[in-house]
């Protein structure tokens, strides 16, 4: 129940009983409408006439009518009545309407279910909207959500994913059970040879969460450094078929390890960048209570859903907030 105190008087509970005694002509009808007491009807009337300097309402044995005052000062004190009621209505709804977060649409779902739950466990209701990153930062922007992890390079980041390449096949044994080619896969390996001339070459897929200048314009810059053609590095259209294309036609695809282990395909880092290649995310929210609320019930789900290390997310934080992002 919402109490507007003014002084001493509950000025809402005041005009609640008033109205609803003038409306029935009895303080007994009137207080049971109210659901108060007849003799905290009463009272609260009473205050509410101290309060306004004249008396609302003439009282007999049988009755309570209004006074000239009071049929000037009802209509206002029924709308005070109805605000408030509105005002406990919205405050409501508003403390059950999900926080929209907009994420990557590489995380899982299983990971997503696992977030909403940890979330609704700390009293906060999320709502995880799957957008590419560009997406993303357009609709934090205009408000469309309430808060979203951007694409940052992994310096400003405060959670990184590591990626590398997913390709069809493990490592082959070798004599006596030793295995052979293990470690990194190094793009030069594509380039395409006399016997590829009445084939297509072997291509790497970059995902559309990975179709952002800190990521796309190094793979590029690698492309053309170990003579590879323009087409061999290509965005895919869809997660689904470039994994076909891995198994069919042996190509790669740019990912973490987890989600080539989700795809069922085997996971090597990039053997030409010495420092590694990775996704880098912070948290952006029109207001920073929803970032505060956020971060203290959700950052190791993120880190879940990201497939990042969640260790790293808390390290990462200061140097995210050096940065001027909300996360």
């Amino acid at each position: 129940m919402l109490i507007w105190h003014s002084g001493t008087v509950d000025l809402v509970g005041a005009c609640r009983a008033f109205v609803h005694v003038s409306e029935r002509g009895s303080f007994t009808v009137g207080a049971a409408a109210a659901r108060m007491a007849q003799s905290v009807a009463s009272r609260r009337v009473a205050a509410l006439e101290r309060h306004l300097g004249q008396r609302l309402l003439e009282r007999s044995s049988r009755a309570a009518t209004l006074t000239p005052f009071g049929r000037d000062m009802l209509p206002l004190a029924a709308d005070l009545v109805r605000l408030a009621d509105r005002l406990e209505h919205e405050a409501e709804a508003a403390r059950h309407r999900p926080l929209r977060l907009a994420v990557p649409a590489t995380c899982p779902t299983g990971a997503l279910a696992r977030l909403i739950a940890d979330a609704r466990g700390n009293g906060l209701l999320l709502d995880p909207r799957p957008a590419a990153p560009e997406e993303r930062a357009g609709l934090v922007k205009s408000r469309q959500v309430r808060a979203a992890l951007l694409a940052l390079p992994p310096a400003e980041a405060s959670w990184t994913v590591p990626l590398g390449l997913a390709v069809a096949h493990g490592p082959r044994r070798g004599p006596a059970g030793t295995e052979s080619g293990e470690g990194p896969m190094y793009l030069d390996t594509l380039r395409p040879g006399r016997a590829d001339r009445d084939r297509r070459p072997r291509r790497v897929w970059l995902q559309a969460e990975d179709d952002v200048p800190h990521v796309r314009d190094c793979l590029v810059r690698l492309r053309d450094a170990v003579g590879l053609r323009p087409t061999q590095l290509a965005l895919a259209s869809g997660l689904a078929a470039a994994a076909a294309d891995v198994l069919s036609h042996g190509d790669a695809l740019l990912c973490s390890p987890a989600q080539a282990g989700q795809l069922g395909l085997h996971w090597r880092p990039l053997g030409e960048l010495a420092a590694g290649l990775a996704r880098g995310y912070a948290l952006a929210a029109a207001d920073e209570a929803d970032a505060v609320r956020i971060r203290e019930s959700c950052a190791a789900g993120i880190a879940r859903c990201l497939g990042a290390d969640a260790d790293a997310a808390a390290a990462d934080a200061d140097a995210a907030a050096d940065a001027g992002v909300a996360r």
